[in-house]
């Protein structure tokens, strides 16, 4: 009798296990390694810029003018795709939209590589622009939608784990390549996803979107596992693409009522703070800013890279631990602390005071400066972005977000090398001044939002708006 007993318990766990969708599988982690290779491809894209700068402005003679309109471009890239993504991957999917993001980059890198011309080089990196526009958007949406919730949270982390990742390598090996093998080994990923795009599903959201209910059920199979009962998950998707599209009727007007008041300055607010406190120009121009303060940029960059990594890794791991509001605030004390260290270096390496002591300021500083954007201000704008808008108006408010984000970092990275020339110190004193606002911003207008429903969070909202 317990012999069956036993046999009845492990059969009836098997067949538990078989209808949860919560099974880490090959298929799931092969997906989310093809769709953030894209990530990969954002984090060179957007570093590419650093170990290039000294070898492209001598070789084609470009001013700084040039130089900083060739790589503020692609953020201007980003902002016109950005604001179209969303309907491109609603209407072709999200893996033909990873693919035309592929594209636009392999063009894009090419047409750096073998320019001889400035203008070759502003569309290279436009087209760049273009490609991580829609990637940026789209890989976050894939993960989210082939994860189970047990998985989502560190799934989701591991966009902003590669994204670093390829900071890394192309402050690395910058060091090593000319800047047109350095375009050339860029493409590599993007022909990589490509390929291997051929071999992961579609979004069983999307393919529940239209309708494609066979689709539907042979993508969830392959996610996970072909001996996995999937007919609970396939009902609950179907479900929620059908109040998803009844709730997200809703249009621009609406986005403005006065209701969303508080949501908007959160999101837009956010975003302004995280792009102007300095950091897409740090990652830009991270070795001319090296140079400048008269410290080796190979070796500086080689730190940045170093520590990057392990810092995405600790942050994934811990973050769903703390709240929203105390990480924010932690980045952005250290923000305003390490901006101060670094316009103080800059200050008296000038005056030609302390200069052995001005290097370690200014590496302390770049590595703090760093280490605190990753804790909090990097992604966490992004997570309450997602929380604060209610469903019949995520869309829009999303787009609109994202579009103000790429806007507000093309004018940072356009002015930084201008900036500079004006006042190196200063610029880094005006950092830390944002920063600090940063501080009150969060402290006085940012909710916590960890542990809270989203309708938790909206009703809270309404009534402070």
């Amino acid at each position: 009798m317990e012999s069956k007993s036993l046999e009845s318990h492990l059969l009836n766990k098997e067949e538990e296990e078989a209808r949860s969708p919560s099974s880490f599988t090959s298929g799931l982690l092969l997906s989310t390694s093809v769709a953030v290779a894209g990530s990969f491809c954002y984090g060179c894209a957007m570093s590419y810029s650093s170990p290039a700068q000294s070898k492209i402005m001598e070789e084609l003679g470009l001013s700084v003018a040039d130089y900083s309109f060739f790589t503020s471009v692609m953020t201007l890239g980003g902002m016109i795709t950005a604001a179209l993504s969303g309907k491109v991957a609603a209407l072709v999917g999200r893996r033909q939209t990873m693919w035309i993001s592929d594209v636009c980059c392999i063009f894009g890198w090419l047409a750096v590589a073998f320019a001889h011309n400035v203008m070759l080089l502003y569309i290279g990196r436009l087209f760049l622009g273009f490609g991580v526009g829609l990637v940026s958007y789209v890989v976050p949406v894939y993960i989210a939608e082939i994860t189970p919730k047990t998985f989502r949270g560190g799934f989701s982390y591991s966009n902003q784990l590669l994204q670093c990742l390829g900071v890394s390598l192309m402050f690395f090996t910058g060091n090593f390549f000319h800047w047109r093998t350095l375009a050339l080994l860029s493409a590599i990923p993007c022909a990589f996803q490509v390929i291997c795009l051929f071999f992961i599903p579609e979004s069983p959201r999307w393919l529940a979107m239209y309708g494609q209910d066979r689709e539907l059920e042979v993508s969830l199979k392959r996610l996970r596992g072909q001996n996995s009962d999937v007919h609970q998950e396939t009902a609950e998707i179907r479900e929620a693409v059908e109040i998803s599209t009844r709730e997200s009727q809703s249009g621009v007007r609406d986005l403005f009522n006065m209701g969303n008041a508080h949501s908007l300055i959160i999101g837009l607010g956010l975003m302004l703070m995280q792009q102007f406190c300095g950091s897409a120009a740090i990652i830009a121009y991270a070795a001319r800013i090296f140079d400048k303060a008269g410290f080796p940029s190979d070796i500086g960059t080689t730190i940045l890279a170093v520590i990057l990594i392990p810092q995405s890794i600790i942050v994934m791991l811990t973050v769903d631990g703390w709240g929203r509001r105390p990480l924010l605030m932690i980045s952005s004390t250290g923000l305003c602390v390490c901006s101060l260290l670094i316009g103080l270096s800059y200050y008296l390496q000038k005056h030609g005071e302390f200069q052995k002591f001005c290097s370690v300021m200014l590496i302390v500083g770049l590595m703090g400066y760093v280490s605190s954007f990753g804790i909090g201000l990097g992604g966490l704008p992004w997570v309450i972005m997602s929380e604060v808008f209610p469903v019949n108006v995520k869309i829009t408010a999303g787009s609109l977000v994202t579009v103000s984000s790429w806007f507000f970092s093309w004018i940072i990275i356009y002015t930084f090398n201008f900036m500079m020339q004006w006042s190196a110190s200063g610029t880094y004193f005006i950092f830390s001044g944002v920063s600090f606002l940063t501080i009150v911003f969060i402290w006085t207008l940012v909710p916590e939002t960890k542990g809270r429903t989203l309708e938790e969070i909206q009703a809270s909202l309404v009534r402070l708006s």
